[in-house]
């Protein structure tokens, strides 16, 4: 399939919504290998949240497009992600899905390293940092052979602020990863 990459509009946001929760959350999850189905419940973003992506400063909500599928009025979307520029040349990736019927074909690994181009080359930045649920040592395992390192840090899981998701467990948080971005490097 040959993908195609825009930054995500105001009228994307109900199919964004859609491709993440159908990624992560639900039966619909289970055709791929992202699914947190028996982690959390619930959604796993909102119009709300996705919206205020698309209008964050320093900061863009890319589309993987299936560009062999129609123009834009008709496009197939198969993938997302959410990259902000920080401070102190650090970059922030997050909110990354591919269509689970589509996992494992290399979308998602051209839609991360298209992200850290842009992180490298347009922003200038040496780090992208991103957050991933601990628990999920199979997801984590995927961002080291991409070249992220573990950083040992953690961060809470939002537990009460069911716009992230219902719990399955008391004992979800995050492991920050981070990758060097050296000059020319993909």
């Amino acid at each position: 399939m040959a993908v195609r990459y825009r930054v995500a509009v105001d009228r994307d946001v109900p199919a964004v919504v859609d491709l993440v929760d159908s990624a992560y959350r639900g039966e619909r999850s289970r055709a791929g290998w992202t699914t947190e189905a028996d982690l959390l419940d619930g959604q796993r973003t909102d119009a709300d949240g996705v919206a205020a992506m698309v209008a964050a400063p320093n900061a863009l909500l890319m589309l993987a497009i299936d560009a062999d599928r129609g123009a834009d009025a008709n496009a197939v979307l198969v993938g997302c992600c959410f990259i902000e520029r920080r401070d102190h040349g650090r970059a922030y990736f997050g909110s990354f899905a591919v269509r689970p019927g589509l996992q494992g074909g290399g979308i998602g690994k051209g839609m991360l390293a298209e992200a850290e181009r842009i992180a490298r080359d347009d922003w200038a930045c040496s780090v992208v940092e991103m957050t991933v649920i601990a628990q999920r040592e199979d997801l984590i395992a995927w961002y080291v052979r991409c070249g992220y390192v573990i950083t040992g840090e953690t961060r809470p899981f939002p537990y009460g602020e069911t716009r992230f998701g219902l719990p399955r467990r008391d004992d979800l948080h995050f492991a920050v990863l981070e990758k060097p971005l050296a000059p020319g490097r993909r």
